[in-house]
């Protein structure tokens, strides 16, 4: 797929503050997102930013620094947090983590990661053998990610890790369809995971904790009418034998479309949709008291 085809309608014009030192790669970046029809407004800055500049541009912005590109709105800022992954990825094993044994990672399979996000379902998946492609549609989110590989490239505890990834700019969709027609046997997918943006609430709940940080910037980013995925599980089913899709405990399945298995977890579950000659070992529905993916 060409990037032309999913680039946005209408441009986005953001603040883009970047370290004296990174200047040059700040061009880089400025290209890359031009590309894809997102127009960034240079501020060259001699000293880092201190969250009290954060806090005087309450308004979405990209940052770029020595450790690579940030999104920044009402005085936080945020990136994919690889590196901070780093003592869950030493202490997962197959067993401990219901993506990989919803997704059968030990048997080293190819995951589509269909709705990458911050990619730390996908960064867990390949620690623990999986290959995976993320795929990310909102060109700032893909450019952040982009950040995230080449910093894991250079880190000694994630750069074998990070040659089991690769990430695709494209709509996860019409991509998904490519894929059914376009691949052979042998080179189709294992499993295509979803971890679709949890719909929000109609009306708050009160004791509902707050958001993380995280979300409440993606949330500046992403428009009201952004969906919950209902639209991935037609075109994830043809491209793959599995599909495995997160969703909060209680949540109503994708699409309406009731799984042929569930993994149960604390906080959240994984749905299983499997092609007619796919046998899970597990029971119908399993309990599993251990802490839930990120």
């Amino acid at each position: 797929m060409s990037v032309d085809q999913i680039r946005p309608t209408d441009p986005l014009c953001l603040p883009f503050w970047v370290l004296a030192a990174e200047q040059d790669n700040a061009q880089h970046w400025q290209a890359l997102l031009s590309d894809k029809n997102v127009q960034l407004d240079l501020q060259i800055h001699a000293e880092p930013l201190r969250s009290k500049d954060l806090r005087q541009q309450p308004e979405l912005a990209l940052l770029l620094d020595q450790d690579g590109l940030w999104l920044a709105a009402d005085g936080m800022r945020m990136q994919p947090d690889w590196i901070g992954q780093l003592p869950r990825l030493k202490r997962a094993t197959i067993k401990t983590e219901l993506a990989a044994r919803a997704c059968q990672v030990e048997q080293q399979p190819f995951i589509i990661d269909a709705t990458a996000g911050m990619g730390h379902d996908g960064l867990l998946l390949a620690r623990l053998g999986a290959t995976v492609t993320l795929v990310e549609q909102h060109p700032v989110v893909w450019a952040l990610l982009l950040s995230a590989m080449q910093q894991a490239q250079s880190n000694p505890h994630l750069a074998k890790i990070s040659q089991r990834m690769q990430l695709v700019y494209a709509n996860a969709v019409d991509w998904l369809a490519e894929q059914h027609f376009e691949q052979s046997a042998q080179q189709q997918a294992d499993v295509v995971y979803l971890d679709p943006m949890f719909p929000k609430p109609e009306q708050p709940d009160k004791q509902q904790p707050l958001v993380k940080k995280e979300m409440q910037i993606l949330q500046k980013l992403f428009s009201a009418s952004t969906d919950a995925g209902d639209a991935l599980l037609a075109p994830a089913r043809q491209a793959a034998k599995r599909v495995i899709v997160k969703r909060p405990k209680l949540a109503p399945a994708l699409a309406g479309i009731a799984p042929d298995h569930q993994w149960l977890g604390d906080a959240c579950r994984f749905d299983g949709y499997f092609r007619i000659d796919e046998h899970p070992s597990e029971k119908n529905q399993e309990h599993t008291q251990i802490q839930d993916g990120v």
